[in-house]
């Protein structure tokens, strides 16, 4: 049986575990499309498992992680696809 993940900000450990995940993949996007962007969310909102998110997408560390993605949203965006794991992300 899945469980909440509460509490937990870390996506590959989400995704790992088989927590439940509202997909919020178009995130990544969105913050790609656009020069600036100002995320503002009240407190345990998902704001740091969105910004890990975009580390593992888009981390040239992390090239082995292509799984994480799988079945998301995301992964229908053959433009965005290209972008996976290419940058130094900090």
């Amino acid at each position: 049986m899945k469980q909440i993940s509460t509490g937990i900000e870390d996506f590959k450990t989400v995704i790992d575990n088989d927590y439940y995940y509202v997909d919020k993949t178009q995130l990544i996007a969105d913050v790609f499309s656009n020069a600036v962007m100002l995320y503002t969310r009240p407190r345990r909102f998902g704001k740091t498992l969105n910004m890990s998110m975009l580390y593992y997408f888009f981390s040239n560390k992390e090239k082995d992680n292509d799984y994480l993605f799988e079945g998301l949203k995301i992964t229908e965006n053959k433009e965005m696809m290209k972008h996976q794991n290419q940058y130094p992300v900090i």
